[in-house]
């Protein structure tokens, strides 16, 4: 190399570096990522003290490199450069969960299928919609089906068969706290469940096996709400989101639909919707597979809203810190139970109730004696919209930030039937299943 091709070089290398620490020290920086769907780190509290013990210098270590300038754009060039010279995981490299012994597992397996029974047995389910997509591993271990406009991305499951018997003894506690009142459990697939290519089926675990597990420990007085069968039946339709971790309300409309006939309440068909869409929605599996193609594969975010049924909804908001913890509470106050996103929103999931954050309580003119409290997750969410013609008060609290005293506020507001429905996910957690016995669990025996 001659001296002045060796200066040229030198001097390209050093004006990028120079460019990078003009744009990164100087720039403002970034605040929120639409594309991990957070709040980014924020410029940390100085004092002496935290200076001195080491605190003030971690945390703005933190902030300084998760809010980079142009945080999203920087990501998705780098997914799209990837995805240009095809540089991804394969699925031979998958190490989502710890693998079991194969005879112990297969011993589980045979368990849960002979303690499940009747009417909480979900049937198995063959999948017949993607079962010849391409498919691969993504960042994370979620598996990314399809290509062109019908990528879809899904979370792979680690459960075992025998999983989720804290959930079903925290739904009994409902039962034997509250013996007067209808408990139901509903326990939500996932979308992996119904369109994992074969391909990639050693990527992900049976959910089926864990939700019949969960049914079959249900105490005879507890109410199982078959939501897998129901889903499955419709399973050529567009019960989930391709682009994101939860359900569409078309599946939830299946779910709770099943919820209405074990409950014995009317339920009115789709004809009775008002059918709305959000155009161009990305959800939060773009964020989580870091995979370019779910971006350039938006979809309808298609949500129904009741016709020619007067209700009003009010809201006890919750404060949160950054660590999701509840801090305080408003007084009650109304809104509106639906809200419109517009096309191209990343958040039109929380069309329902604005999000999760919140005690929802709905009066409906439905006039059939019941009154129905829903404690959720964010799959949830989608639920209680089609209970208005079923209930005369639709209550809705999100286990996570609920505060009050829970047998208390079903005493209070005459509650007659309790609905706790989360995703397998959460069912197959302890410490999930915890959190919501726990809310009862205190409580006196009547």
């Amino acid at each position: 190399m001659t001296m002045k091709k060796y200066y040229a070089y030198t001097g390209i290398i050093m004006a990028v570096f120079a460019t990078i620490a003009v744009v990164f020290d100087t720039f403002p920086r970034s605040k929120v990522s639409e594309l991990e769907k957070r709040d980014l780190a924020q410029f940390p509290t100085f004092t002496w003290d935290r200076l001195f013990n080491g605190t003030f210098t971690k945390e703005m270590s933190s902030w300084f490199s998760d809010s980079e300038p142009f945080r999203d754009e920087l990501m998705a060039l780098s997914m799209n450069v990837k995805d240009i010279i095809r540089i991804s995981s394969g699925e031979e490299n998958v190490s989502f969960h710890a693998a079991e012994d194969p005879a112990a597992e297969a011993a589980r397996r045979e368990e849960a299928e002979a303690m499940a029974a009747g009417n909480r047995n979900a049937g198995a389910y063959k999948n017949n919609v993607t079962a010849q997509e391409n498919a691969k591993i993504a960042h994370a271990g979620i598996i990314v089906v399809g290509s062109g406009d019908k990528v879809r991305a899904m979370m792979a499951y680690g459960g075992l068969p025998g999983g989720g018997t804290d959930f079903a003894r925290a739904v009994n506690k409902y039962k034997e706290v509250m013996p007067q009142v209808n408990v139901y459990g509903m326990v939500i697939p996932t979308s992996v469940e119904f369109y994992c290519p074969e391909k990639v089926k050693k990527a992900t675990k049976e959910e089926r096996l864990t939700i019949n597990n969960i049914y079959s420990h249900f105490n005879d007085s507890v109410k199982a709400v078959d939501a897998y069968t129901a889903l499955a039946q419709h399973a050529g339709e567009d019960i989930y989101l391709r682009t994101d971790h939860h359900w569409t309300p078309l599946g939830a409309f299946y779910a709770a639909r099943q919820f209405a006939k074990v409950a014995r309440v009317p339920f009115k068909e789709l004809s009775s919707y008002e059918r709305r869409v959000v155009k161009g929605f990305v959800g939060s599996m773009y964020g989580y597979s870091r995979d370019i193609s779910v971006k350039k594969a938006p979809e309808d975010f298609v949500y129904y809203v009741p016709k020619n049924m007067p209700y009003s909804t009010t809201y006890v908001n919750y404060s949160l810190d950054k660590q999701f913890k509840v801090t305080a509470e408003s007084r009650p106050v109304p809104g509106e139970y639906f809200i419109k996103y517009k096309d191209g929103s990343g958040a039109a999931y929380s069309t329902f109730m604005g999000g999760d954050a919140r005690l929802t309580t709905v009066k409906t003119q439905a006039k059939t004696g019941r009154k129905v409290l829903v404690i959720k997750d964010s799959f949830g969410n989608a639920v209680p919209g089609y209970l208005f013609y079923s209930f005369d008060e639709v209550h809705v609290a999100d286990f996570r930030y609920f505060t009050k005293d829970m047998k208390q506020y079903i005493l209070d507001n005459g509650i007659t039937d309790v609905l706790i429905v989360v995703n397998v996910f959460n069912a197959y957690s302890t410490g999930v299943s915890k959190k919501i016995e726990g809310l009862v669990a205190t409580q006196p025996q009547p």
